[in-house]
């Protein structure tokens, strides 16, 4: 029993716009006047901005609001742990009084950094626009 024959392959050809390179129309105003006007679609831009930068505090400050909050809880649920000494001092004192604070230090300095990530990404696409 023979093969079907298959027919022979055809190359791909990729289809473009003759204008691809063709500059694009200037928009009569840009986005960073539409801003300073405070017309509706700069009203858009900025909420996106805002939206971006408290999602960013709200999921921070949940994160760090609760490891924070869950060490009491620890320490009551699990008194054996709170019962620890490390270099005699308790552990609930010494996590509290110690680890607290270079977390709320670490935090802040993730939330500026990317706080600032999403304003220039925003000023990029003003720019572009």
């Amino acid at each position: 029993m023979s093969s079907p024959e298959r027919p022979p392959a055809r190359q791909r050809v990729v289809v473009t716009s003759p204008r691809t390179r063709a500059p694009r129309a200037p928009r009569p105003y840009p986005a960073s006047r539409e801003i300073d006007e405070q017309s509706e679609l700069g009203a858009v831009y900025m909420r996106s901005l805002i939206r971006t930068q408290r999602r960013l505090g709200l999921l921070l400050c949940a994160v760090v609001c609760g490891s924070v909050a869950g060490l009491p809880l620890v320490f009551t649920l699990v008194p054996s742990v709170a019962a620890q000494r490390m270099f005699g001092v308790p552990l609930p004192w010494l996590l509290l009084g110690g680890l607290v604070f270079p977390v709320f230090v670490s935090a802040g300095w993730f939330y500026i950094r990317q706080a600032e990530r999403s304003e220039r990404e925003f000023a990029e696409l003003v720019e572009r626009s």
